[in-house]
């Protein structure tokens, strides 16, 4: 009997969001957990200036193990565009040759201009499944202003905050923000993700320059209170009857939970995994984390970040559509820990974009066809 074809998996990481590299440690270990006798990856790195490259498998990595130094390693990769139809394939620039028609792409990218549903619409719009929420759930992900706002309007407990656009800034002023929010502050980019552009204020003298660093990554902001909580997360996977792993606990021996302490510096923080709680906390985080899920239109993967104040309330902070699979990231620490090791949940993310894609195609979206 003939043995039926691998599942061409196109892997894309990279990309010019300011977490490029925590993408290439996250593509590292998605790659390296893929089933190699069900799946073959086909490795598309995009540089920090937006090239496209099909890159080697052996080593399209440099510094793979040092997460401060690691990089696309372009000397062994080609130039290539995605070609829309029927046959998803690939085309190297080098030569015009087409080749390796793809099943469906795993996009690893953290970040503007990935993970916002820039890289979701494109893929729609070829007609590629892809893993994790579609433009949608992505878009809503990614702009934390207006996921709240959703939040906030589904009856989800969250933190209050101020919306600031960058037109505005020079109107913010310091005592109102403290006399509606408090203090300390955390003054944060609206589309950016694993902690680049927070700063936490804690007096006025700070409070100028962190809206500064804010703006630098996003032309509109968010100001919000300070909860005096534990750090909850929460991975949820599944379509249409998502499901919620073992809760989490983030212990930051940084400030708080920054950039450094999540993919820099192993000893950043301490994740007690599963987290001591009561059955009942556990059960009302699972289920406002699913309901978050369902809320912001997400689909295959997410990662819900919540706060268990003092009183028992569980506020949610914000979704993660492409959570990290860096080897010391939640996402995949949580489902080990629920019974679904890595190779398996990295196949089931795949089956559930396969699914959704044949979902899909029973739309009517021309009544001309």
């Amino acid at each position: 009997m003939k043995k039926p074809r691998k599942i061409r998996v196109g892997i894309i990481f990279g990309g010019k969001s300011t977490e490029h590299e925590v993408s290439l440690q996250s593509a590292k270990n998605v790659i390296a957990a893929l089933d190699k006798e069900k799946y073959e990856p086909v490795m598309i790195g995009i540089d920090k200036t937006g090239r496209w490259f099909r890159s080697s498998r052996a080593n399209y990595l440099l510094h793979s193990e040092n997460p401060k130094l690691i990089a696309l390693n372009k000397k062994v990769a080609q130039g290539m565009v995605l070609i829309p139809g029927e046959e998803r394939q690939l085309m190297v620039l080098s030569g015009g040759e087409v080749n390796q028609a793809l099943d469906v792409v795993f996009p690893i990218l953290h970040g503007p201009l990935g993970e916002d549903g820039t890289m979701q619409g494109l893929l729609k719009l070829i007609d590629i499944p892809f893993v994790g929420p579609g433009v949608l759930g992505s878009a809503i992900g990614m702009d934390k202003d207006v996921q709240k706002r959703i939040l906030r309007d589904a009856g989800i407990p969250i933190a209050k905050f101020l919306t600031i656009r960058e037109q505005d800034k020079d109107t913010v002023s310091f005592t109102r923000v403290k006399k509606q929010l408090g203090l300390p502050l955390f003054i944060k980019p609206a589309n950016a993700g694993s902690s680049v552009g927070v700063t936490k204020v804690k007096k006025e003298a700070d409070f100028q320059t962190a809206i500064e660093d804010a703006f630098r990554y996003d032309s509109k902001i968010l100001i919000e209170e300070g909860i005096d909580g534990r750090e909850i997360e929460c991975a949820i996977l599944g379509n249409e009857d998502p499901i919620a792993s073992v809760l989490g606990e983030i212990k930051p021996n940084h400030e708080f939970y920054s950039y450094e302490a999540k993919y820099i510096d192993e000893n950043g923080a301490v994740s007690e995994i599963p987290a001591k709680l009561p059955k009942v906390v556990i059960k009302k985080v699972q289920e406002t984390a699913v309901a978050s899920f369902k809320a912001l239109e997400c689909e295959g993967m997410a990662r819900v970040d919540s706060f268990l104040t003092k009183d028992g309330r569980v506020l949610v902070n914000e979704i993660n559509t492409i959570p990290g699979f860096t080897k010391i990231s939640m996402y995949p620490k949580l489902w080990e820990a629920s019974g679904i090791a890595y190779p398996k949940l990295i196949d089931t993310l795949i089956t559930l974009a396969l699914a959704r894609a044949k979902r899909e195609k029973r739309i009517t979206t021309n009544l001309q066809a």
